[in-house]
């Protein structure tokens, strides 16, 4: 690793290409890099959202999260190569039934919101829905493994999920759509 980092300023991607994990390189506007960029804003947001104040087992399943997202950003860039498996699936799986299973039925549309914590993990979920159109197209461009799209799918539901948990761990409660306000 010492050596991956040791210089950053490459100018190698002066003419427009960036290098993959193979060692190929290829145009910065493929779908295979858009999806690689998308993952990434993605990661980085989660990281602001983690600057919160929010309950501990949200932070560590978040930083978790971040790990997997830095994982599925190298298979990724390795065309064939797999990082992510069932066992990211199941867990991500798994936080999603044991939170949601804290909140009481909805009977309304969510609108993001309420504290800063969980609008910006509606901000998560809204880039995590980008970054799975994104690999949904790298998939109909090239051959991929299924768990990236699944994995991605899954986590927008996560941080859906997560927003409500937030809203309730600030002593708030969901923002709700009101479908029949006054017109002004």
């Amino acid at each position: 690793m010492s050596n991956r980092l040791s210089k950053i300023a490459t100018r190698t991607g002066d003419d427009g290409t960036t290098g993959l994990g193979d060692g190929g390189r290829v145009r910065k506007d493929t779908v295979r890099i858009t999806a690689m960029g998308d993952v990434d804003e993605l990661n980085s947001h989660i990281g602001v959202l983690v600057c919160e104040t929010m309950p501990d087992d949200v932070r560590v399943a978040l930083m978790a999260i971040q790990h997997d997202l830095f994982d599925l950003g190298g298979e990724l860039c390795i065309p064939g190569h797999t990082m992510l498996g069932l066992p990211h699936l199941a867990r991500i799986e798994g936080w999603l039934a044991d939170y949601n299973a804290t909140l009481p039925p909805l009977k309304e549309f969510v609108l993001p919101g309420g504290s800063r914590a969980a609008a910006l993990a509606h901000v998560c979920r809204t880039v995590c829905r980008r970054a799975e159109r994104s690999i949904v197209a790298l998939g109909h461009a090239e051959t991929l493994n299924a768990t990236p799209r699944q994995y991605v799918n899954r986590l927008s539901d996560l941080l859906f999920v997560l927003a409500r948990v937030l809203n309730r761990a600030s002593g708030g409660s969901d923002v709700l759509w009101q479908h029949e306000r006054p017109a002004k």
